[in-house]
């Protein structure tokens, strides 16, 4: 099988990142394990996860999505195969923001929860104003000197922001962002596109986009009048009430159709092919929910079906 590694700075990624929200909220720690396996026996090798997830559950206070990636990385004595990314900044209660005491208590928590002595592409999760961003990109060049941290990226930030850190990190020599993370999906285009996308692009970023399903809508399964068990539905379901949700679904249902695939694999092939995009993210708290996710990796969309979903989600 030919390469279809992406690259994001120094990294070799594949197409797919494995987003780890879901770890220790909506799968415990067998179930994980499983999703795991199952996308490292894929050839994948490209695992997001967050210092503060999974906060939101009940009973939880934050890190068991990295925890459980931690156990599992240990388990199976693969740290090296696998390329895993967290982030720092967004609300974990002890070192909230991105003050330079608040990056470097981040970093430390989440390799000891990880269970390994660098990060491999470690993003500012949510932008902290009230900080300059020649403070922040000082300290996160610091971690990359410490070899703590391998790339750095950043994650909810403004084209204004991103663009004075890019251009602080070229002027000083310091480390710069590789990547960016936008909410960027086929019914949420308006949050990438335009100015935060340029930027990247006129700095060569790589965008890891979140939300690439539209918190499950983007794989058919919300439809008029059916009701989803889903910790994310009321979200997701949203989406029917608009035209474009249902512009877009109908051309899901088009082209899915076409290939003998989901929606949920098309929406991701849709994204792929978008500019600057190098790997959708995507969570599964099944091994049947990733399938359709890791099949996207082999569907070759026309350019008329590209452009069919393209203006249905105009």
């Amino acid at each position: 099988m030919a390469d279809n590694h992406r690259k994001i700075g120094t990294l070799s990624v594949h197409p797919l990142s494995l987003g780890g929200n879901v770890f220790g909220w909506t799968a415990d720690e067998k179930q994980s394990f499983a999703v795991l396996d199952a996308y490292a026996e894929a050839g994948g090798n490209f695992i997001d996860t967050a210092d503060v997830y999974s906060a939101w559950a009940p009973g939880n206070e934050g890190g068991e999505s990295e925890t459980v990636i931690g156990n599992w990385l240990a388990a199976r004595g693969n740290r090296d195969d696998i390329v895993v990314a967290t982030k720092v900044g967004n609300g974990m209660p002890v070192h909230r923001g991105l003050a330079a005491d608040a990056i470097k208590t981040g970093v430390e928590e989440s390799l000891r929860r990880l269970r390994t002595d660098y990060i491999d592409l470690y993003y500012t999760h949510v932008d902290d104003t009230s900080q300059p961003v020649e403070d922040i990109i000082a300290t996160l060049d610091g971690l990359v000197k410490e070899g703590k941290v391998r790339e750095i990226a950043a994650s909810n930030i403004s084209a204004d922001r991103l663009r004075r850190s890019l251009e602080f990190s070229d002027r000083s020599g310091l480390a710069k962002y590789v990547a960016i993370q936008p909410h960027y999906n086929l019914v949420s285009r308006d949050t990438y596109e335009g100015e935060l996308a340029d930027v990247a692009a006129a700095h060569g970023l790589a965008a890891v986009p979140y939300f690439a399903l539209a918190s499950g809508f983007l794989t058919g399964k919300y439809r008029p009048g059916t009701t989803v068990d889903s910790a994310r539905s009321e979200g997701a379901a949203g989406h029917l009430e608009s035209e474009r949700g249902l512009k877009v679904l109908a051309a899901l249902d088009e082209v899915a159709a076409a290939h003998d695939a989901e929606p949920a694999t098309v929406a991701l092939a849709w994204l792929a092919a978008r500019p600057t995009v190098a790997t959708p993210l995507a969570s599964a708290r099944t091994v049947e929910q990733l399938r359709p996710l890791l099949a996207f990796v082999d569907l070759e969309l026309t350019e008329a079906e590209l452009g069919r979903l393209t203006e249905a989600s105009a």
